[in-house]
């Protein structure tokens, strides 16, 4: 098996956006269960992100590479997704359709998700076994695979983001002092090890979502992680104030020179909660320059579909 894929892109073109990746294994695991992308759209007017957390049980023993999977198909849908939120852009007329779409993402990757998984069983069978022709999906235990996933696409106009399963999506506006974090899809503490997961049946009716136009100021700092980086802390306030504090070591140092020492904390952090540990981010490096008057009416509270 392989470890995680290797984060989907770097520094973003025209000095848009800065990007800021690292994942680490945990203290005693041969491999990281964990995978990441964030990858630059459109002339660096957009940015894709996500984490997916491979369940790593001996149960999910291939769980690495739904992981891995996971990370691609979100963002190949994404990809084409952020194009369109670009072309809409400030214009408050197309927003519903751009919703619509959003709301129909989800499903798209659990269904690419799925299809990874079968063809890839259907030559390599989990089960040691072969798979009849025509029946690689009644034999295939998606559970091999499972993995959670959050992801998020990012412009100059508005946030889309969605959540299956544990992990941390934040959200902190860089023009507020202090620097004030969000996490639109927590659902509070989570209960023991159990989550949701791609492998179970219709998993995008589990997966939360959350969008936010911003009519005035920069796009925040949106930051991903997968469970590993938050269960190193105390208490969620000790992660939230992580997410802060890094938000204000860019704007005080620079995002490379985050960057440089993002793996050192994280390894730290995976001393602490034993499991692998996954971050990701993008920040606005410069302020919007289109006319968004036409935005300018509509509500800049996010809204949950």
């Amino acid at each position: 098996m392989s470890g995680p894929s290797a984060p989907a892109g770097s520094q973003a073109p025209e000095g848009r956006w800065a990007l800021l990746s690292a994942t680490v294994k945990g203290v005693g695991k041969k491999y990281s269960q964990d995978s990441c992308g964030a990858l630059s759209v459109a002339q660096g007017r957009a940015v894709v992100l996500t984490v997916a957390d491979g369940h790593g049980s001996a149960a999910h023993f291939r769980s690495d590479l739904g992981s891995r999977w996971a990370v691609e198909e979100f963002t190949a849908c994404a990809e084409g997704f952020a194009r369109e939120v670009v072309r809409v852009g400030a214009d408050a007329t197309g927003w519903t359709g751009l919703r619509a779409e959003a709301r129909r993402l989800p499903q798209q990757v659990a269904h690419r998700w799925r299809e990874r998984v079968l063809l890839y069983d259907c030559n390599s069978p989990a089960s040691g076994g072969r798979h009849l022709p025509g029946r690689a999906d009644e034999a295939t235990d998606l559970a091999v695979y499972g993995s959670t996933l959050i992801g998020a696409v990012l412009t100059e106009q508005m946030v889309f983001c969605w959540q299956l399963g544990d992990g941390d999506l934040v959200l902190v506006e860089a023009d507020a002092t202090p620097h004030t974090p969000h996490i639109p899809l927590s659902t509070g503490p989570e209960m023991g090890d159990e989550t949701d997961s791609l492998c179970e049946p219709e998993p995008w009716r589990k997966m939360r979502s959350h969008w936010q136009p911003f009519t005035t100021g920069a796009p925040p700092v949106v930051l991903l992680s997968t469970d590993g980086l938050s269960k190193s802390f105390a208490d969620h306030q000790g992660f939230l104030d992580f997410a802060t504090g890094v938000t204000e070591r860019a704007a005080g140092q620079g995002v490379p020179a985050v960057q440089a020492q993002l793996a050192d904390w994280l390894e730290r952090a995976a001393k602490y909660s034993g499991d692998d540990t996954t971050f990701v981010g993008a920040f606005a490096t410069t302020a919007r320059t289109e006319n968004e008057s036409s935005a300018e009416q509509e509500a800049e509270k996010g809204t949950a579909w």
